[in-house]
């Protein structure tokens, strides 16, 4: 489930997914930040670039990770991220602090269901330019994050299979 908003000058995206494995494997996976490019689409060339921490070091409150990313073929990011909180099987919280937006603050929260985990990111983000931003880019940044989270759900269909559940 995907469902986008937009109030107070902030869009909202919300993504539910059913991941089919446990509580504990699902946050082992997700808390590792090389783990991210496995799940964005690969013609997104997603690259850690840096990190103050070292690779197979799970994430932690005030991690900086820095991250090349192609939102479109012609045109490549830089992206810097801090970790800004965690806790552990419950959720984690990325916010940029320098980016191709005004403002991003992403919200990674996992809780245990009946067959399986249920995974919820809770994305809010405003595009720099204002109403300009809105109009010439808000329906490409919607179809991207859709194309993203779509992407991210089938992989991790992929690499948690229902029979992983337990």
């Amino acid at each position: 489930m995907l469902k986008f908003s937009y109030q107070s000058g902030l869009c909202t995206l919300v993504s539910k997914m059913t991941v089919k494995t446990d509580l504990q494997t699902l946050w082992d996976f997700i808390s590792l930040p090389e783990n991210l490019s496995k799940i964005t689409p690969p013609e997104m060339d997603f690259r850690i670039t840096f990190r103050s921490s070292l690779e197979g070091e799970k994430m932690y409150p005030g991690q900086i990770i820095a991250y090349k990313v192609k939102p479109l073929p012609v045109l490549s990011a830089s992206w810097i991220t801090e970790i800004t909180q965690v806790q552990e099987r419950k959720f984690f919280i990325d916010e940029q602090r320098f980016g191709p937006y005004k403002f991003w603050h992403h919200q990674h929260i996992i809780k245990e269901i009946s067959g399986g985990v249920e995974m919820i990111d809770v994305v809010s983000y405003k595009l720099p330019l204002g109403w300009l931003g809105r109009l010439l880019g808000g329906g490409m940044v919607k179809k991207q994050l859709t194309k993203i989270f779509s992407y991210r759900e089938a992989q991790m269909n992929k690499i948690f299979p229902d029979s992983a559940a337990g």
